[in-house]
Order: structure tokens, then sequence, then C-alpha cells
């Protein structure tokens, strides 16, 4: 694969200083755009249903989409930065680590959506959410470091807790519920927080054969991230809808429309990346795969927007 020569470099740096603030500008729209979806989606969902969505359900669940978020890229730095000791000859520039913030990010949403469980940090959601909050605090304090790589156990925290936030003990067999969200939430997490920061690596690093590994690295991981995402979200689903009236609450109540606005572009995501993995493999330019990755990137940004509204809904009642 050619290199980019001196003077394409100069050219391609100048390009993106124009592009820049445009650039900043439609990531500005698109993250506005993304909190329409859970602050008017509780009631959007409900309509027609004979549901009514609480006060403050849209607040919930923008807390959850920015927690979730949040977690996506602390999780997906650690991810990119292991595959990046996988590609020989790699190049010492890292994109600027966004780990910190997305602590702060994190600690935030966690304590106010601790604040709006019923009964306060005195519930049981309450002193999840609580410890959700001290684990990105110390996920935080890790990422400043000079070993970052420390942000995995309190991360593993953040998962855990959540997992167990969403299966209450008066749910039916909550630890195998808990153990399906832990492994969804995981793989989620790595695929899309993955997805972004090998982007952004790239970027850093220019035309390259070790762009070009990294990319095919990460296409590897993430078709195995996208079985362990499709598979336990398949079967919390049916755990939560009974099969025999999954059709009818797909369409009648407010979680079964979002669960399925969520599985329609989950499989446009897969349609994407599989377009990005076919350039991979047959384009004289491996890297022509990032155009479809990008848009993948945004379309994972929605998926996120659409799970942390899901969490703030009843779940349907089952026969």
């Amino acid at each position: 694969m050619a290199l980019i020569r001196p003077t394409e470099a100069t050219h391609a740096t100048e390009s993106v200083r124009r592009t820049g603030p445009g650039r900043a500008v439609a990531l500005l729209v698109l993250v506005g755009l993304a909190a329409l979806i859970p602050l008017f989606g509780p009631s959007v969902a409900a309509h027609g249903t004979g549901e009514t969505a609480t006060a403050d359900s849209g607040v919930v669940a923008l807390l959850r989409v920015l927690l979730f978020a949040a977690l996506c890229v602390q999780v997906g730095e650690l991810f990119a930065a292991g595959l990046t000791r996988w590609v020989p000859g790699a190049p010492p520039g890292r994109p600027v680590g966004w780990a910190p913030y997305a602590a702060v990010v994190g600690f935030s949403a966690a304590a106010a959506a601790g604040e709006l469980a019923p009964h306060g940090h005195g519930s049981r959601g309450g002193v999840l959410a609580l410890l959700e909050a001290v684990a990105f605090a110390v996920a935080g304090l890790c990422a400043l470091t000079r070993r970052p790589n420390r942000q995995a156990w309190p991360l593993a925290a953040v998962i855990l807790a959540e997992a167990l936030r969403a299966h209450p003990p008066t749910e039916s067999t909550p630890l195998i519920g808990s153990g399906l969200t832990v492994v969804h939430l995981a793989c989620s997490a790595l695929w899309a927080g993955g997805l972004l920061n090998v982007l952004r690596t790239l970027r850093r690093w220019g035309d390259s054969e070790a762009s070009a590994a990294l990319l095919g690295l990460y296409a590897r991981v993430a078709a195995v991230l996208f079985a362990g995402v499709t598979t336990t979200g398949l079967f919390s689903s049916l755990r939560r809808m009974p099969s025999e009236a999954v059709l009818d609450q797909l369409t009648t109540t407010a979680y079964g429309r979002v669960l399925l606005a969520k599985v329609l572009v989950v499989g446009a995501v897969a349609l994407l990346a599989l377009w990005a993995r076919t350039r991979l493999r047959r384009s004289p330019d491996p890297l022509a795969a990032c155009s479809p990755a990008r848009v993948e990137i945004v379309a994972l940004g929605v998926v996120v927007a659409v799970s942390g509204l899901l969490t703030a809904l009843p779940l349907p009642i089952r026969g």
C-alpha cells in the first residue's frame, strides 16, 4: 500500500483544519438530535397504547443515554488501546483520551439517576446508582494515571451494577437476566466504543499499513461482539415478552415499539458493518472501509439513544 507523500499529507492536514469547525457543528447537531430520542420518546412510543409515560421518564431516559455513552467511550478507549498493541509497526501517536471527560458525564448521570429513583438513594436502585457514580469517579482517576488500563475494574463494576438494577429481585430468575445484561452491555460498549476510538486512531495514524491492520483486527473482533449482542438481546427480549405474544406486543406496547425500532437500527448497523468488511477485504485500498464505518458509528449512537429510552419504559404485562 502506497504511503501518503509529504505534500499530500500537508494538503490532508489543511483540509482537516478547514473542515474542523464544520465537523464540530455537525457533531453538535447530531448530539442534539440524539437527545430528542430519550426526551420525547416515552410519550411518542406510548401514544395509542393505553399506557401513560411518567413525568420524569424522558429525563430518566436521557440520563441512561449519557451513562451508556460515557461507558462506551471509556471501554472503547481501553479496547482500542489493546488492539493497537497487536498491530506490527504501530505508530507511536495516539488520539487525546476522552476517558476523564466521559467519567465526569457518567458520574453526573448516575448520581442524578439515583436522585430520581423511587425513594432516592435509599432504595435499591438508588444504592446501585450511587455505586455506578463512585465507579465512574474511580475510573476517571485511573484514566489520569500512568496505568489507565486499571479503569477496567471500576467499569466492570458499572456494568454489573447496571445489570442488577435492570433486574430487581421481584423479577422471575433475576440472576439469569442480570447475566444476559452483563454480556449484552459489555459487548455493546466494546463494539460501539471500540469503533469510535479505532476511527480516531486511524485519523491520527493516517494512510498506512498499520491503519489497515488495526481496522482489520477490529473487524474480526467486532463480528464476535455482534454475535454476543444479538444473542443476548434475543434471549432478554423473549424473557420479557412471551414468544406467543411477542408479535402483538411489538406494536401494541411502548416497550415493544422501541424494541422493534432498536432491532431495525441494529439491522442497519449490521449491513453497514458488512459493507465496511467487504471493502476492507476486496478494495485495493482497505481504508476505503472507513466511509461506511463512519456512518456505522452514527447509527450506533442512535442505538445507544434508543437503548437508554428502552430502560425508562414500563415492561409489557406478561399474559
